[in-house]
Order: structure tokens, then C-alpha cells, then sequence
């Protein structure tokens, strides 16, 4: 549906009900997870049987197995030329890596990879409590690499949840979570730095990953882009749509994809009656402007290199895999933690913490 060019919204999509929402360059894909996993029954070893044969993805399901069977989730699977940030809500997610990186992270952590010439990884969603359900809410993005950096070594960073920049309205009626970028961001808070080689790296790009929450009777207004060349916004309504939020003062009362002028000012506005509260993802930067060549997990700028991709994952498995299991997880007690270039680390809050119930 196109609106008026009078109006900071220039295309209004549907969502679908299940798989990928649509992205713009510099962006590939973007994925919403919400599963309400149960507690686990199997005496810590997180190997309840559940229904589904490990490729259920059903959007009417209270949860999906994805390619997991005993243990939901992403066993080992290959990807080269692009990155991906995992930005969790809720939840855990126990990662493991052909370079030897490991961690689990979740409840406002955010992972950020750069798969680069070729890394192997597993996203597992661990059943760590025993007593109550196991939640999980989180997005994963993926974000193009240009030709240049396509082939560069892969690098791994975590964020912890307390590093996670979160801008808050006076009234505290409307806040925004800072997964990238630098919007709303006070002078003395600084957005945590992406990898080196990624297109996010340069602040001219204007790369910005933030998810916005407002509540009955809140408002918030999204200031335009910082620069002057073509930007790419977009603005994904995820929860709350029956409350009818008004977006540059248009009810928008389905899920959507918005398509947004990045020189302009966005208001969000949710009346105090409103049933629930509203959560929108927006997705911003600078197109990259070259082919892409896809084929599943890699992503290239021509076919001859999607070619190349599929013979050196062949031929080398991009490493190897280190671990026991394609479908590795830690053990219950674990807590949240990254293993990165050898090196143990635990969120500032704890050295300790435990995640079992």
C-alpha cells in the first residue's frame, strides 16, 4: 500500500504470519522468535521429548523446534559474506563456533557476528529451568558485508545486557533499546562498537538496530536520519497492533512493515486506552548498492562466488567443527558466559550466576 509523499511513510506492508520479514539493503533478514517453551522434565539433561520432527515451524504452535529434535534450535550450519546480530529479549540461546567460540547469552544480551569468509555455528535454545517455563523472545538480523569485506576473517562480539544502551521518555511511558547505532543515545553513553569490518562500523552508514516500546498513554518521536545521503528506515509493528497506534499520524492497528522517508521525524503516538503496550523494531542504514547472489547461508555478489562458497565449505568445513554434538549445549548450571579467542568472560553483574532453577 503506498501513502502519501506528504507523509514520513512511504509504503505500508503486511507481515507475514510466519518466516522472514522483508528487509531493505544493507539488510538481508530479519526474523522475530517468540516461543513459550516448557519446563524441562528430564532431570537437567534438556533432552525433553517434544512433539514436531525437528522442521515444524508453525505459527499457531506456542512453540517451534526449528531444525532441532530433543533440543530446540539451529544445529551446525555454515555461513560466509554477511553478519548476524542476535538481539534477545527473553530467554537463552547457547551459541558454539568453528573458530571455538562459545557462549550463552540471552534476557537483553546481544550477539554479534561477522561470518565473513566462512564460519560454522550453532544457535541452540537451552532448557535451562526445570520449574517453570522456558520463554524465549529474541530477533536475528542479518546484515550485508560489502564486496570488500566479504572474505575477512570471522569475528565474534557480545553485548552484555547491561551494556545495552535503553533511552527512556520522562514519563517513562516509552523507551528504546539501542541495539545499534547512536539514537537516543545521551552525550555520555556511547553505542557499543561494532566489529571492524562491518558496514555498521562506519558511522557515515548510519546503521541503527532499535527496538522502541510505548505504552498506554506514552509517545516518543524518532528523529530523522543523521545523514543527508539516501537512507534506507524501516519500522516493523511486532506486538500490539490492536492497541491502533498512530505512526506520523496514521492508525496502524495490523502488523506491518513501514517503509519510512529517513529525513523526516517520526511520532509514535498510543492513546491512554489502549488495550496493551506497542513494540516496533526499526532497521536503518545506507544501502550498500552492489549484486547479491544468495543461495541459503551464504551470501555473495555473483553466482560463480556462491559456487566457490559450496566447494570451500566441502573441501574445508571452514575449520571444522570442535564439538561433541551438532546440537551442543552447556551444561544447565552453566549461567550466561562468552568463550572468545580462549577467553572466559560472565556479565559484569556476576561471576557466578547460575541460570537452573
Amino acid at each position: 500500500m503506498l501513502l502519501s509523499t506528504m507523509s514520513a511513510i512511504l509504503r505500508a506492508t503486511k507481515l507475514p504470519t510466519s518466516g522472514p520479514y522483508p528487509t531493505l539493503d544493507p539488510f538481508l533478514f530479519c526474523v522475530y522468535h517468540s516461543d513459550d517453551y516448557p519446563a524441562d522434565e528430564s532431570g537437567g539433561k534438556m533432552e525433553t521429548t517434544f512433539p514436531g520432527n525437528g522442521s515444524d515451524f508453525n505459527p499457531h504452535a506456542p512453540y517451534r523446534m526449528y531444525h532441532g529434535h530433543h533440543i530446540p534450535g539451529f544445529p551446525q550450519h555454515p555461513h560466509r559474506g554477511f553478519e548476524t546480530i542476535t538481539a534477545t529479549m527473553e530467554g537463552l540461546i547457547d551459541h558454539a563456533d568453528s573458530v571455538g567460540n562459545a557462549g550463552r547469552y540471552g534476557e537483553g544480551d546481544v550477539q554479534w557476528m561477522t561470518a565473513g569468509g566462512g564460519v560454522v555455528h550453532g544457535e541452540m535454545f537451552p532448557l535451562v529451568h526445570s520449574d517453570r517455563p522456558n520463554s524465549l523472545r529474541l530477533f536475528q538480523i542479518w546484515l550485508n558485508l560489502p564486496a570488500v569485506s566479504k572474505m575477512v576473517q570471522p569475528s565474534f562480539a557480545m553485548f552484555w545486557n547491561s551494556d545495552v544502551p535503553v533511552y527512556k521518555t520522562d514519563d517513562e511511558k516509552a523507551s528504546v533499546t539501542v541495539w545499534a547505532g547512536d539514537y537516543f543515545l545521551e552525550e555520555n553513553v556511547t553505542q557499543n562498537s561494532p566489529p571492524p569490518d562491518s558496514w555498521a562500523s562506519d558511522p557515515s552508514n548510519d546503521v541503527a538496530v532499535l527496538h522502541i516500546t510505548v505504552q498506554p498513554g506514552g509517545s516518543i518521536v524518532i528523529p530523522k536520519a543523521n545523514s543527508s545521503a539516501d537512507i534506507n528506515r524501516s519500522v516493523y509493528l511486532i506486538e500490539g497492533h490492536e492497541s491502533n497506534v498512530k505512526v506520523d499520524g496514521k492508525v496502524i492497528n495490523e502488523k506491518v512493515c513501514l517503509t519510512m522517508d529517513a529525513t523526516k521525524d517520526v511520532p509514535i503516538e498510543l492513546d491512554q486506552g489502549a488495550k496493551e503496550e506497542v513494540q516496533i523494531l526499526l532497521l536503518q542504514g545506507k544501502p550498500i548498492n552492489e549484486p547479491v547472489a544468495q543461495h541459503g547461508p551464504f551470501v555473495m555478489n555473483t553466482q560463480s562466488e556462491i559456487r566457490d562458497a559450496f566447494m570451500d565449505y566441502q573441501r574445508t568445513q571452514f575449520g571444522g567443527w570442535p564439538w561433541p554434538k551438532d546440537d551442543i549445549v552447556f551444561p544447565q548450571d552453566k549461567g550466561r558466559f562468552a568463550l572468545i579467542d580462549g577467553k572466559e568472560t560472565r556479565p559484569p553483574s556476576s561471576t557466578t550466576e547460575s541460570c537452573s532453577s
